[in-house]
């Protein structure tokens, strides 16, 4: 499998504000994640469901031995590299230095969850943050908002998983008034 890193490709840049209050424009119209980014429910049976998602995640997470020796720690930037996909899902691993973060993004109709491996990561929403340390998981439902970094001391390593696949990703900054503000539109061959 080849590794991948960020990709230098430009994104379709747009700067549309996003209403206060809401994750992204999408989810007003459908109200698939209310704003404080609670997950919404799906049935426990759906084995994609985003408790789902953060199991496989955290299993993955735990049983490194199939994929760390790929990890790279690279300085100029978070080192990635998708190690499964199929038509249901896709799992990532990611590597973190100290200051890397993935600025604010959505994961476009795609949920998924998150397991940390090595270290901490700090989670951030517009208005709130928190620590995700190692065999913790975060889960999460489509067109979620939120900004991932590392800022400890000490290198990082999460396994992100979604379904279905990413096909797009939409990127934000924060306005002057804390409110989100759509940046650029990546799709899957962008990375």
């Amino acid at each position: 499998m080849t590794v991948t890193t960020e990709s230098s490709t430009p994104a379709k840049q747009s700067r549309r504000p996003v209403p206060a209050g809401e994750t992204t424009p999408r989810a007003s119209r459908n109200n698939s994640v209310p704003a404080g980014g609670t997950t919404p429910r799906a049935p426990r049976n759906d084995p994609f469901a985003p408790p789902r998602l953060a199991e496989r995640a955290r299993a993955l997470a735990r049983d490194s031995g199939d994929w760390l020796h790929r990890v790279r720690l690279d300085p100029q930037g978070r080192w990635y590299e998708r190690i499964h996909q199929d038509v249901d899902h896709e799992v990532w691993v990611i590597s973190w230095l100290p200051g890397q973060s993935t600025g604010f993004h959505d994961h476009g109709g795609s949920s998924g969850a998150f397991a940390v491996a090595l270290g901490t990561l700090q989670e951030h929403h517009v208005r709130s943050a928190r620590d995700v340390g190692v065999g913790e998981t975060h889960a999460f439902g489509p067109d979620y908002v939120h900004d991932v970094r590392n800022t400890s001391d000490a290198p990082a390593i999460s396994v992100h998983v979604y379904s279905p696949p990413l096909s797009s990703m939409r990127r934000y900054d924060l306005d002057p008034a804390g409110e989100l503000v759509e940046l650029a539109a990546e799709s899957a061959e962008d990375w």
